[in-house]
């Protein structure tokens, strides 16, 4: 029997074009802006997570640790104070806030990180995302470890940081703290832990999470800030006197008297439970307020907000109610808003969109 004829060989498959690599697009120009803090500490050794030196290690060697920088962005730095956080003035915030609101100014910076000791770092976010108007995202990091530590976060914090900065998807969100790998905005966000990196919380939740360099996105703030505020830092040269009074058991009126004296425009009183007075506090607050000091109720609980009217008679005493700022962070705007001559229902109104 004759054998089959063998089968045509298939035709060639077309050859694959060659993959062209995609180009990447330029860099994002990122400043990072130094003030001292953990993040720019030294302990001992390795296992001082706790006890240490702040505000050591200089911005330029900083980041000249983080060769992983240069993936990410174009990154500078600029050495503004050398400080511990607890040690912040109303000076230094005018300072930093006018060298953030100028950066921020020039078309060759895409977002600006500003790296913090985390004491007042949640004060300072808030006041920069009250009077810097930009949409460039600004990012306020800092670190719960010295980077001499075990399991320091200095480093990861301050990449995320720079690379949310160096991310569009940021824009227009406002002051962002970059902590422990979350998006948290400045508005909302505390220091709530002194010996843990999961340090910094925010009562409504973060705005999203960094990972691995990418944003995720969860929620969006919804109060006033940066662009939408009607503070602007280019315009303010000097902040008045404000100050806070804290509550407790059996509480007199010593300080509030002082403070008045001393020629406070405004005292925050950090009162109990739902901004709660003590009796006898009433009335030297009266007085404070019958001699033109502005008196604001906030409250010493962390979470939850103070009810107008309810513990307290505002409306009868002209008093104002703080919402859901604790009380650092209401000395923050009452400070602004008497800059721009705020009477008792201007700052309420403030309290309530800001």
């Amino acid at each position: 029997m004759a054998a089959a004829p063998a089968a045509a060989p298939a035709p060639a498959a077309p050859a694959a074009p060659a993959t062209q690599p995609v180009a990447a697009g330029p860099k994002a120009n990122v400043v990072v802006l130094a003030t001292g803090g953990t993040i720019a500490g030294a302990g001992a050794s390795t296992v001082n997570s706790a006890t240490y030196t702040a505000a050591k290690v200089p911005v330029d060697k900083l980041l000249a640790g983080l060769p992983e920088l240069a993936q990410v962005a174009n990154v500078r730095g600029e050495q503004v104070f050398q400080i511990a956080s607890e040690s912040f003035t109303n000076d230094n915030l005018l300072a930093l806030a006018k060298r953030v609101s100028a950066l921020s100014k020039q078309g060759d910076v895409d977002g600006i990180v500003v790296t913090h000791g985390t004491d007042t770092l949640a004060e300072t976010a808030y006041f920069l995302s009250l009077v810097v108007h930009t949409d460039k995202p600004i990012a306020v990091v800092g670190s719960m470890r010295p980077g001499t530590a075990l399991s320091a976060d200095g480093a990861l914090n301050l990449v995320n940081a720079v690379s949310v900065a160096a991310s569009k998807d940021a824009r227009g969100k406002g002051v962002l703290v970059t902590m422990n790998d979350e998006l948290n905005t400045a508005r909302d966000v505390n220091k709530d832990i002194n010996i843990q990196t999961g340090a910094f919380k925010s009562q409504w939740g973060p705005l999203g999470m960094v990972v691995e360099g990418k944003n995720y996105w969860f929620r969006a703030p919804v109060k006033r800030h940066t662009n939408q505020s009607e503070f602007n830092i280019d315009n303010i040269t000097q902040l008045p006197q404000v100050d806070i009074v804290y509550a407790y058991g059996s509480v007199q009126p010593t300080a509030v008297n002082a403070l008045v004296a001393g020629g406070a425009k405004a005292i925050i009183h950090a009162g109990t439970g739902n901004g709660s007075v003590a009796d006898r506090m009433v009335k030297p607050l009266q007085d404070a307020r019958a001699k033109g000091t502005i008196i604001v109720r906030s409250s010493r609980v962390p979470y939850g907000f103070v009810l107008r009217n309810a513990e307290q008679p505002d409306d009868k005493y002209d008093w104002v109610v703080a919402h859901d700022m604790r009380p650092e962070k209401a000395r923050i705007l009452t400070m602004l808003a008497l800059t721009r001559g705020a009477d008792t229902k201007t700052l309420q109104r403030m309290f309530w969109e800001y």
